[in-house]
C-alpha cells in the first residue's frame, strides 16, 4: 500500500529480457533499508524488489504488466516516479494507493497557469465513471486532485494543476504532449462501484 507521494526520481540503468523483464533503476534510497522482496511503486506500478546495490534496485516485470501499463515503454535513461510502501504509522500525506494500474492515459495539453501547470488528461472509456471532479487519482504513482471532467463520446478528459513543487519533485516536468501514463482509480470509488453492482 502507498500515499501517492513521490520521494525519489529514479533512472532506468538496465533492461535485461530473461522470459521476463528485469529493470534496473538508479535511486538515490538508502538501499541498506530495502529487503530483498520489498514493495516499491515504479511510476505507479507496485514491484517487487529481486536484486540491490549500492545506488540501485532491480525489479522483474511480467509481459503481461508490460502490456497494461506504460512499462512497455521504458528504455534507458527513462525516469521513474519511486515511492516505498507505506509504514504503519505514517503520515498520510496523498490517499490509499494500491499500486494496481487500471489503465493508461494520454497527455492531452499543458498550460502554464501562473506558477503552476494544468495538465488535461484522457482516460480509457471504462474509467469514466470513477473519476470524479474533487476526487482523488494517481497519475504515475503521484497523488492528485482532478479539478474537472469532461466526458466526450470516445473518451474522458480530466484536468489537475501541478504546483511547482510537484514538477520538480516528479517527472511531471519532462512530460510533453502526447506521452502516456498510468492511471489508478481511487480504491473508494472502486468499492463503492462494486456495491453498487451486487445491490439485491
Amino acid at each position: 500500500m502507498f500515499t501517492g507521494i513521490i520521494t525519489d526520481i529514479g533512472v532506468v540503468k538496465e533492461l535485461i529480457n530473461n522470459g521476463d523483464t528485469r529493470i534496473v533503476i538508479q535511486t538515490a534510497y538508502e538501499t541498506s533499508t530495502i529487503n530483498f522482496g520489498a514493495s516499491i511503486a515504479c511510476s505507479g506500478v507496485c514491484l517487487t524488489v529481486v536484486d540491490k546495490g549500492k545506488d540501485w534496485f532491480s525489479v522483474d516485470v511480467s509481459s503481461e504488466t508490460l502490456s497494461c501499463t506504460e512499462l512497455g515503454k521504458w528504455i534507458i535513461g527513462t525516469p521513474v516516479n519511486l515511492e516505498r510502501a507505506l509504514k504503519v504509522g505514517e503520515e498520510l500525506g496523498g490517499h490509499l494507493v494500491t499500486g494496481h494500474v487500471d489503465g493508461v492515459g494520454e497527455v492531452i495539453s499543458i498550460e502554464v497557469e501562473g506558477d503552476s501547470k494544468k495538465f488535461i488528461f484522457s482516460a480509457p472509456q471504462d474509467l469514466r465513471a470513477f473519476i470524479a471532479a474533487k476526487g482523488s487519482v494517481t497519475i504515475n504513482g503521484a497523488s492528485l486532485t482532478v479539478n474537472e471532467v469532461i466526458d466526450e463520446n470516445s473518451r474522458t478528459l480530466f484536468c489537475v494543476n501541478i504546483i511547482p513543487h510537484t514538477q520538480q519533485k516528479t517527472t511531471f516536468m519532462d512530460l510533453i504532449v502526447g506521452d502516456t501514463l498510468n492511471i489508478e482509480i481511487d480504491i473508494l470509488a472502486r468499492y463503492v462501484s462494486r456495491m453498487n453492482d451486487v445491490q439485491p
